[in-house]
Order: C-alpha cells, then sequence, then structure tokens
C-alpha cells in the first residue's frame, strides 16, 4: 500500500508553497522537557485550514508534492497534521502543571498498548470530519490513511492496554501525569503460522515512521550497571556510601502526548531508548576491527531492542533485569532532577507525586529512589525511608507464584550491586518490626522476608514493593479478596488497612465509540451527549430492551460490525465470517490457566455429534469461533496448543459432514487494531479460565460492553460482570475457587473424569488417534499427555459443566428477540467498567490526586 502513488485531483487545483511559520521560541532552559513551557498558537479549526496545513505538511515535512506522494507519504503528513492540532493544549498543559506544582502521578510501566493513534487523536480534537472533508477536497479517502498506521510494539497483552487505558482516562480527568516506559525498537514478535504452528518474526513497527512520538536526546539521563560499592568519609565525618559501576549507557527520551477527550488536556507518556555513552569508536574502526569499533553501541541498544527478551536462559534474564532498572532509573532521575524545582524540598516528595508500579516489573525502583535520596541527596537513611514509602503504590496483577517475579541474589548484586545492599538493609528492618510485633516467630520471618533462601538465594520483587508501598491494590473484588487471603496473607495481618481493590476498567472512547460508532450513535440518539465521560449513564438504556424496534436496530448494529470483520479478515487474512453464524470468540493471550484447550474440546465435542450422527448438521447452531492469541517463544506447551487449535480449525473447515454450520478461525498476530474490529461484532465471549487464576481481565468488560453475552467461570472480573448484568443475562459454569481448591487439595486426578465421561473421552481420542493431524497419533501427544496427567488448570474437572453452558448457549441463541434484550442489558450494566471509575478509585483509594484545572 505505502508504494502506491497518489492519482487524485489536488485541493483547489493548487499545491500550497506556503513558507512553515517559524516555530515559536521557548520560555524555559528545559525545551524538551515535558513541563517545560513553549506557548504555540494552534492551527486554524477548519476545512480549508487544515487543507493548508496537511498540504505544508506534505512539502515540507515530507519533501513531496501531493501528486507524486505515497500512501505513507499522506499517512505521514496527517499525522504530524492532526499532532499541530494537540500541541498548544499539550504545552499549556505543561504550563499549568509546571506553575501549580500539583500533585501528580509517575505511572510506572514496562508495557503501554497504545493500538494507533490517529483515531484517537480525531476524537479527542473533534476533527474527525474536517479531517475526512479535506482529505476529501484533496482525492484522499481518510480510510486508505487510517489503514496505513502500524500500531506501537510497545506490549503483550492486558497489561500494557490497560495502562494505556489509564493514561487516557487521567488526561481525560485532567489529572497531572507522565506514563514511564520504554521505546521498544520491536514490540514483543509479529506472529506468523507455519503449517499451523507459531513462527516469531520481529515486530517492526517503526520501520514507516512514528510521526506521534518526539525524541529529546538532549535530556537524555545517564543509567549504570555493574561494579562494585566503597565506603567514604564525606566532609561531615559521617561515613557513607557510593556506588563505582562499570558500565553505562544513555536512556533517551521519547514523548507522545496524551489527550484528555475534548477537554484540553493533553498529557505525556516518555519512553526511554538505550544508546551507548560511546557509540563508535573511529580508532578501532580504522584499525579494521569493524565489528568492535560498534560493540558498545550493540550492548547498550539491546536493553531497548526487543519487549520481554525470552528470559529461559541467564542472559535472557539478565537483559530483562536490565530493562527493568534502565526504565525506572531513567524515569526516577527524569523527575527528580528535571520535573521539580531545583530548590524542591525532598521531604515533601510524597506530596507532589506518587510512582504507581505497575505489577512488580518496576519494583526496583524502589531501592533505587533510596539510593538517590541517601546516595546523591545525602538524607538520612530513615528519612528517605519514610519519603520512599509515601511515593509508592503497588498493583498486583496475578495470582500465579510463577509470575511474581523473583530475581536471585547473584544477579542483582553482580548487576545492580548498591541496589542489593540497599534492599539487605530494607529487609533487616522490616524484620526487626515484624518481631517486634509477632516474637521470634520463625516460619513467619521466613514466610515473610523479602529474601529467599530456597531454591536459591533471591528477592521477592512482590514482598518488597508490599513493604515499600505505601498501598497494595488486587484488580477486582475476588483478586483482591484472594492477594490478602491466600497470596500475601502475612503481609495483609502485618499491615492492616494496606490492601485495597480497585477493579480494572477499560477506555469507553476506544473500545466503544471508536471501535463501535454504530453502537455509539444508537446510543447518543437514545440517551443523548455525554455517557462516553460518564458511562453509568449506559443504564438509561435499560428499558430499550423492551422496545422492538430498539431491538432490531441493535441487531442491525451487530450485523453490520459482522460484515465489518468479514471485509477485514478477507482482507487481512483471507477468510471469511458465514453470514446468519453465531461468532463465538476467545481472544486473549495464550496461556494453560486461560484454557483455550477447554474451547477446543467443546469445538471437537460438537464435532464428533455431527461425525457420528448423534446430532444432523442441520441441527446445529450455526457458529463461527474466533481466537486471537500469542504464546510466550519459550512457553513449549502454549504454542502446542496454538497447533492444535489450527489443525481443529482445519479439519472443521474442510469437512463436508458439517455443512458449513463450524468454522473456526484464528488470524495470526491478533493487535488492538484487529481487537476493534472482532470485539463489536462477537455475540459470545468466552472467559473460561480457572477460578482463582485470572486477576481480573479486560476483555471481558469491552465484550459486554459492546453487546456480547458471556460465557464463564466465576473469576476475575466476571464475578462482578454477572452481579451487574445479571446471572440471566451471563452463562455461568465451573467450579468456584473454594472448590477449586478442595480439588486440588484432595488430589486431582484427570484421567478419571476421562474415563468417566464418554464425550470427553470420544475429544480426547479424537486428538489423540490423528483425526486432526493427517492420521499422525503423536503429534500432539504433549497437549493429551499433559491433560491426562497433569491438567493443571482442571480443563477436564470443568468440562461436562461447560458443555452443559454451551448447550445453553444454543437454546438461547435460537430466540434473537430474547439473545437481543440480553445483549442490551449487557451494554447498559456494564458502565462501571470504565477506566474513569477505576482512576476515580486510585485516586480516592491510593493517590489522593484530584484534577489540577
Amino acid at each position: 500500500m505505502g508504494r502506491d502513488r497518489y492519482r487524485g485531483p489536488v485541493a483547489n487545483s493548487v499545491e500550497t508553497t506556503e513558507t512553515p511559520a517559524p516555530e515559536p521560541a521557548d520560555g524555559g532552559p528545559n525545551r524538551s522537557h515535558p513541563l517545560a513551557l513553549a506557548p504555540v498558537s494552534s492551527p486554524p479549526v477548519s476545512v480549508d485550514g487544515f487543507v493548508r496545513e496537511f498540504l505544508r505538511e506534505l512539502n515540507f515535512g515530507q519533501g513531496v508534492a501531493l501528486s507524486a506522494s505515497t500512501v505513507n507519504d499522506q499517512y505521514l503528513a496527517l499525522a504530524r497534521t492532526v499532532r499541530h492540532y494537540l500541541m498548544a493544549r499539550w504545552l499549556e498543559t505543561m504550563r499549568r502543571q509546571k506553575e501549580t506544582q500539583a500533585k501528580g502521578v509517575a505511572y510506572l510501566s514496562a508495557e503501554y498498548l497504545l493500538g494507533r493513534q490517529l483515531g484517537n487523536a480525531l476524537l479527542a480534537t473533534d476533527l474527525t470530519d474536517i479531517v475526512a472533508d479535506g482529505l476529501a477536497q484533496c482525492g484522499i479517502d481518510i480510510a486508505d490513511l487510517r489503514a496505513q498506521e502500524v500500531e506501537p510494539g510497545l506490549g503483550n497483552g492486558g497489561l500494557g492496554r490497560l495502562a494505556a487505558c489509564f493514561v487516557d482516562s487521567l488526561a481525560t480527568m485532567s489529572v497531572p501525569c507522565i506514563g514511564y516506559g520504554i521505546r521498544y525498537e520491536f514490540g514483543i514478535f509479529r506472529q506468523t503460522f507455519v503449517d499451523g504452528r507459531q513462527v516469531e518474526q520481529p515486530d517492526s513497527w517503526l520501520a514507516l515512521g512514528a510521526p506521534w512520538e518526539f525524541p529529546h536526546p538532549d535530556s537524555a539521563q545517564e543509567v549504570s550497571f555493574g561494579g562494585h560499592t566503597e565506603t567514604y568519609t564525606d566532609s561531615d565525618g559521617a561515613e557513607r556510601t557510593r556506588w563505582v559501576p562499570a558500565w553505562t549507557v544513555q536512556a533517551v527520551p521519547y514523548n507522545y502526548m496524551v489527550p484528555g477527550y475534548q477537554n484540553g488536556r493533553v498529557n505525556t507518556l516518555r519512553l526511554w531508548r538505550s544508546v551507548a555513552t560511546e557509540r563508535f569508536d573511529l580508532r578501532i574502526f580504522n584499525s579494521g576491527d569493524y565489528e568492535e569499533a560498534v560493540r558498545s553501541q550493540t550492548f547498550a541498544e539491546n536493553i531497548s531492542k526487543v519487549l520481554y527478551p525470552e528470559d529461559s536462559t541467564p542472559q535472557g534474564k539478565e537483559l530483562r533485569l536490565q530493562q527493568q532498572y534502565f526504565f525506572v532509573a531513567a524515569s526516577i532521575a527524569d523527575f527528580l532532577e528535571d520535573v521539580l524545582p531545583e530548590d524542591f524540598d525532598l521531604t515533601k516528595l510524597p506530596e507532589r507525586i506518587i510512582f504507581q508500579l505497575n505489577d512488580t516489573h518496576p519494583v526496583i525502583a524502589v531501592p533505587e529512589l533510596m539510593r538517590v535520596l541517601v546516595d546523591e541527596k545525602g538524607l538520612a537513611w530513615d528519612t528517605a525511608w519514610e519519603i520512599t514509602k509515601g511515593c509508592f503504590a503497588y498493583t498486583c496483577h496475578t495470582l500465579l507464584p510463577e509470575a511474581l517475579e523473583v530475581w536471585s541474589v547473584e544477579l542483582l548484586g553482580r548487576l545492580l550491586p548498591r541496589h542489593l545492599e540497599i534492599i539487605y538493609r530494607i529487609n533487616e528492618e522490616f524484620l526487626e518490626e515484624v518481631r517486634e510485633r509477632f516474637g521470634d516467630d520463625e516460619l513467619r520471618i521466613r514466610r515473610m522476608s523479602i529474601i529467599a533462601e530456597h531454591p536459591e538465594r533471591s528477592v521477592r520483587m512482590a514482598y518488597l514493593a508490599t513493604v515499600a508501598g505505601s498501598k497494595v491494590n488486587g484488580v477486582a473484588e475476588l483478586h483482591s479478596q484472594l492477594l490478602r487471603d491466600k497470596v500475601l496473607p502475612d503481609f495483609n495481618e502485618f499491615y492492616p488497612g494496606k490492601f485495597t481493590n480497585v477493579t480494572n476498567g477499560i477506555t469507553p472512547r476506544r473500545f466503544v465509540r471508536l471501535a463501535n460508532p454504530g453502537l455509539s450513535e444508537l446510543i447518543t440518539e437514545s440517551i443523548g451527549v455525554g455517557w462516553l465521560t460518564d458511562l453509568e449513564r449506559l443504564r438509561e438504556l435499560e428499558p430499550f430492551a423492551a422496545d422492538e424496534e430498539f431491538r432490531a436496530r441493535f441487531r442491525e448494529v451487530k450485523a453490520a460490525n459482522k460484515r465489518r470483520l468479514h471485509a477485514v479478515l478477507t482482507e487481512r487474512d483471507g477468510v471469511s465470517v458465514s453470514d446468519g453464524h453465531m461468532l463465538d470468540v476467545m481472544v486473549k493471550r495464550l496461556h494453560e490457566y486461560k484454557r483455550q484447550t477447554l474451547k477446543v474440546l467443546h469445538i471437537i465435542t460438537q464435532y464428533n455429534r455431527v461425525v457420528s450422527g448423534e446430532v444432523a448438521a442441520a441441527d446445529l447452531t450455526p457458529r463461527t469461533f474466533i481466537f486471537g492469541a500469542k504464546a510466550a517463544p519459550g512457553y513449549k506447551m502454549a504454542k502446542d496448543i496454538i497447533h492444535l487449535i489450527n489443525a481443529v480449525g482445519s479439519t472443521v473447515n474442510n469437512d463436508e459432514r458439517l455443512e458449513g454450520r463450524l468454522k473456526v478461525i484464528f488470524p495470526p498476530n491478533y493487535n488492538v487494531t484487529l481487537a476493534e474490529k472482532v470485539i463489536p461484532a462477537a455475540d459470545l465471549s468466552e472467559q473460561i479460565s480457572l477460578a482463582g487464576k485470572e486477576a481480573s481481565g479486560t476483555g471481558n468488560m469491552k465484550f459486554a460492553l459492546n453487546g456480547a453475552l458471556t460465557i464463564g467461570t466465576d473469576d476475575g472480573a466476571n464475578v462482578e460482570i454477572r452481579q451487574l448484568v445479571g446471572d440471566e443475562n451471563f452463562f455461568l459454569f465451573g467450579m468456584l475457587e473454594p472448590e477449586v481448591e478442595a480439588l486440588q487439595a484432595a488430589g486431582y486426578v484427570p484421567s478419571s473424569y476421562y474415563e468417566s465421561n464418554p464425550e470427553l473421552r470420544r475429544a480426547i481420542d479424537a486428538i489423540a488417534s490423528g483425526v486432526f493431524s493427517g492420521g499422525d497419533r503423536h503429534m500432539f501427544d504433549s497437549v493429551v499427555g499433559n491433560l491426562l496427567q497433569e491438567d493443571r488448570f482442571l480443563a477436564l474437572a470443568d468440562y461436562a459443566a461447560y458443555i452443559e453452558a454451551q448447550d445453553k448457549v444454543d437454546a438461547a441463541y435460537a430466540d434473537q428477540e430474547e439473545w437481543t434484550r440480553a445483549a442490551i442489558l449487557n451494554v447498559a450494566r456494564s458502565g462501571f467498567f470504565s477506566s474513569d471509575r477505576s482512576m476515580r478509585d486510585y485516586i480516592d483509594r491510593i493517590w489522593h490526586t484530584p484534577p489540577a484545572f
């Protein structure tokens, strides 16, 4: 697409040759920092004004005439033109924040799954119609330019998308926020399938340009690693410690604008790229050793090269820790040195900022702030610790022990020796407090120690975050309860009042207004404007569920969304969405606890019912099953499950006995862009994780808000969704968390379920006998063996209940009027799941950061 030359008419029959207006002078010494002031006037807000700006950017920014421009030229020019309309607001936000010095949020996250920026920027500035009309005058279809955009590869799944939703909401609510993260050169990976198997390709999201970022190499921070520590006596005679690093890198900031929804507020996302302090040795190069001449550059740039490097090797683990320290060290230095006034009293730091730790990835920020305050700023240890405890809060996003990060003492001591010393002292003083409260209860001491002794001496980052954080929160009511009662019970007892809950949410601007314009228009027509920033107003839709005409219009919106998805998948992947099919969707990271295998067993059960003659194909509810999932490159079982899904799909899709009534689609490289098309089209949302394993989920919220019914366990935020939408509008199945715990404690034997359930046995036997592998009986031995011998997440135990619930889905879908009524009520009752509400909860319960202006 990017190579196609422009062939349309020229706006007003001429192209601009105006000289660009000079950039305005900055009023402060630090011109690049997010809180510096550089006043600028906005471009004219009219179709003609936009056309002039666009053509000027095309001519003088891209250096091409309209008639010779490619689609990529046009997209880049459009993006830069639209960002001009945001910049005056951005700079004004910075100025006012610098003036008021109001308390703000520094959101520390290893991921930001932003999605495409153009549509959101147009929505925030209310420029969509003006831009579309202006481009049309130039003979350009805005849809072609939207399609040209590549979304930033800065995140993997729910954690990164949640961070993006949160910074969107904070801007919309006028709360000061800087999001800090890493500018990965390559995203997690671009997923392709070869013979049904996942193959990872580099995600070269920067290849065609990144018009939404502002690099500022003049504001780089130095980040150090390795070396040793030494003690010395300062000028006051006090003994102090300093870190003598072995090597350093430069952290170069790249700013992204985060606009609020039509409120004039634009916050900042600041991402760091790693470069060498000495990038090129000309002397060595001239000697002929070209590789050695750039060795330091290559070594440094590896830090920000790839999101989540494969960490099953020692080298991968070390690189991941380097990434985490790299971005938090740069961020803390940035805030302390460049955001705060020079004469700021650091004892008041908790009144100025809260560093929110988005999971355990940024927790190394705790000893880093201590190091800066004690070693560099000269504060007493106790003073620095009180400041630090007031400046951090920790969000835990998991219940899986393996997801709570632990770093070996050997690695931490080698890479960050001073930080390990600080962690030891924090732990020593903390355990003294525990002893004062509970006496010499050594079992409790071992359980609560930040330093674990087995299987190797290591640092438990979740414990460090809990000890240092002013608050610790889970992300759904059930998750927060289990976090207090099962994951960190000793800490909950020790710190009464520290643990709280903030149920996750999603931004309705992207996932309803942008993703589902048809539904958005229907909602606005029915209840008026204002619901995009007050999502609880969706309750006003409830009476319309009883309106036959409204239900018909709602169904037409869903049908149009299915047609749109069909067009996207046909062009993108060469697959189609069949007319008249229920769209049954399961899109999420591929992990055993999310139980994609349970979904596959349901598909195979339906297939077997027809093949065996038990059910006539004509009696099947027509269903298209859509999967979207990536498996971590080193997670073999997850990759084998993907292979199985594709193999089952190939067989099902080509078996004429089914008469086309079942279809399996697994488009590769599922991302935010595709999610915005899949979610609005879905009829059924699969949220089937084992109870007690999903922290929250946010996909479940997106589907409900877009009119899909949920089949799910009582897990994560499913619990709150079911309570809000009503049992009759939710397909509940499976064990509750206490039942899961009891079964596992009694000794779960998965093969007993296989032996006692004929349908389950036939489904697993079909896999094992080669039905889906061209007769190869061993292709899926790993999956079959895992299910029958281990089945850590009890898919076989929940199978019968799941199949029964799916049969109820079929029966319910047959009554389209009743199904539509339930779908409308799902939309009407899901306003609680706005990320705006989540932010209000964080503000009230944790941050205490009201809107600044």
